[in-house]
């Protein structure tokens, strides 16, 4: 039975070469688009606590204020 023509290892080395820079292209277009979502993410985590501070009708110094304070508070019990 006869075969197709066999690549030459030069062959081999140009497509293995060539797969590799097609992997490493998809892997920064993968990370990019994760890079995105963590954005999304980060924005739509700022937007609830924008929404919050809004509705307490807090000033955002006050908010700080108040955050400082709690951290410091849950800081102290940790220890």
């Amino acid at each position: 039975m006869a075969r197709g023509q066999r690549k030459t290892i030069e062959e081999k080395i140009t497509a293995k070469q060539e797969l590799i820079q097609a992997m490493l292209i998809r892997i920064e277009s993968e990370k990019r688009e994760l890079e995105e979502l963590f954005e999304e993410k980060r924005r739509k985590e700022l937007e609830t606590v924008g929404d919050l501070i809004n509705e307490s009708g807090l000033s955002s110094a006050e908010v700080a204020d108040l955050l400082k304070k709690y951290v410091e508070e849950r800081t102290q019990c940790a220890s």
